[in-house]
């Protein structure tokens, strides 16, 4: 299992934000960003950021909630902002930089998707497709049509957290962006993919070959 570390990084221009980061033992493939879910960085997303860096990936989760204490569409953007300049810091080309997020940091990996030209991204799970998760943050709906980044949805559709309907809508709407889109639902796999180990291991391995696909 590949170490995470954290550490607190400073811009020129004063922003600030601690990071939690794993390196990959060998050559670094690209950079992403893993967006943490609603208790903040915790030991899953630590796994989440050794399990990447295992793959190859410069892993690295911003802590989101040190910046003001929630999780804002603003704060999420100033967050992958700063994370992302750390990334090329580390000599990370801007074309190899991509995001994801598990849970509510797959909501946010969508918000990030449709507002930065990255190299990819990936959200798996994540409520407030047709309705906001909060007054801070837009339905997904209503943004997914102008994606930026070439972007993929996972979603289970046990659980009651995100309706079937929910996610065919937001695939229709995705389909036209002007990038690639592409959305997949297990029937048996809840928001969290902990119920059904076959489907976890397939959408670990689609999140990969996305990434593979497109930061190269």
């Amino acid at each position: 299992m590949t170490t995470t570390y954290t550490e607190h990084y400073q811009r020129a221009d004063g922003r600030a934000l601690r990071m939690t980061f794993a390196e990959p033992e060998g050559s670094v493939r690209g950079g992403l960003v893993v967006l943490h879910e609603a208790e903040g960085v915790t030991d899953g997303v630590r796994l989440l950021v050794s399990s990447l860096a295992g793959e190859g990936w410069l892993a690295v989760a911003p802590h989101i909630y040190e910046l003001r204490g929630r999780l804002t569409g603003e704060d999420v953007l100033a967050a992958t902002d700063i994370t992302l300049a750390w990334l090329v810091d580390r000599g990370v080309q801007a074309d190899l930089l991509g995001v994801v997020g598990f849970d509510l940091g797959g909501t946010a990996a969508l918000v990030v998707a449709s507002s930065r030209k990255l190299g990819a991204a990936v959200s798996v799970g994540g409520q407030g497709i047709s309705t906001p998760v909060s007054e801070e943050l837009p339905a997904l709906v209503d943004i997914a049509g102008r994606l930026t980044s070439p972007w993929l949805g996972i979603y289970g559709d046990d659980g009651g957290e995100v309706g079937e309907a929910e996610v065919e809508r937001l695939r229709e709407v995705a389909a036209a962006a002007p990038v690639p889109t592409n959305v997949v639902r297990y029937p048996g796999a809840n928001h969290r993919f902990d119920a059904d180990p076959d489907a976890a291991e397939e959408a670990w391995q689609r999140t990969l070959d996305w990434f593979d696909a497109y930061l190269r």
